[in-house]
């Protein structure tokens, strides 16, 4: 698509020399290195638990600090895409480029999903220095890592809808975390309602499950398709809205 790259290129820049990427990404490793030193403390204390499961599974599958970035870190790299260009005026010239809507949705997108999978990388570190003193199933990373991938795409996808919907900075994240924890909040009727059919749609887009089941290296194609589906949706309403401004 004509004039994607640039639009990517544009906005991988304008996150990188922005202090608010910076803060965002230093904070996100402060909590998840602390994540693991917890984790990696409690199966030092604990020598039984080895026995079950390992410290990488456990991070990722087991401990609800691996989950409050995801609430806080999509909806901050996302809020700005539309909503700052909209109230500073800079979205206009764009409107009137030989782009389509769909290459300036997808630029933006592609632009804030690298910058969130940069920010995952160094947590990998996490599991190399789990293998110096221990076995650690590399198979089981990698489906922890297609979870977290899976599960950050659709909330950042969500993000990008909501700065499309409003001017303010802050009102597309208030929205983009509304709905994300809408989504954890529904996954939750997974551990508390009876067996049925609400509990089994519960259980369905449950990032818990999902995050767990992967976290023991059971990769269920079901989860995926959910994850390409909120991927998906929010891009193609987002492209319905940007094209709507091009016709206002």
């Amino acid at each position: 698509m004509k004039g994607l790259l640039a639009i990517f290129k544009r906005e991988l820049f304008a996150f990188f020399v922005t202090p608010v990427a910076w803060v965002a990404i230093t904070s996100f490793l402060i909590i998840q290195g602390l994540s693991f030193y917890l984790v990696v403390s409690n199966f030092a204390a604990q020598p039984s638990l080895a026995l079950s499961t390992g410290p990488v599974e456990s991070f990722f599958g087991q401990t609800i600090l691996t989950y409050l970035p995801l609430l806080l870190l999509c909806p901050v790299l996302t809020m700005r895409l539309f909503a700052q260009e909209r109230r500073s005026g800079t979205i206009e010239p764009l409107l009137t480029a030989p782009v389509s809507a769909t290459a300036v949705v997808l630029g933006k997108y592609f632009a804030v999903l690298v910058t969130y999978l940069a920010m995952w990388s160094p947590t990998l570190v996490y599991c190399w220095l789990a293998s110096q003193d221990g076995y650690v199933d590399w198979g089981v990373v990698a489906a922890c890592y297609v979870a977290v991938i899976g599960v950050g795409a659709g909330f950042l996808s969500l993000g990008t809808m909501t700065s499309a919907l409003t001017k303010s900075q802050l009102g597309a994240a208030m929205a983009s975390a509304m709905a994300i924890v809408g989504l954890f909040t529904l996954g939750i009727g997974a551990f508390i309602l009876p067996e049925g059919a609400a509990r089994a749609l519960c259980a369905y887009v449950s990032v818990w499950g999902q995050m767990n089941e992967f976290s023991r290296g059971v990769v269920d194609a079901r989860r995926l398709v959910f994850d390409v589906s909120v991927v998906v949706l929010p891009l193609f309403l987002t492209v319905r809205t940007v094209q709507s401004w091009r016709s206002e």
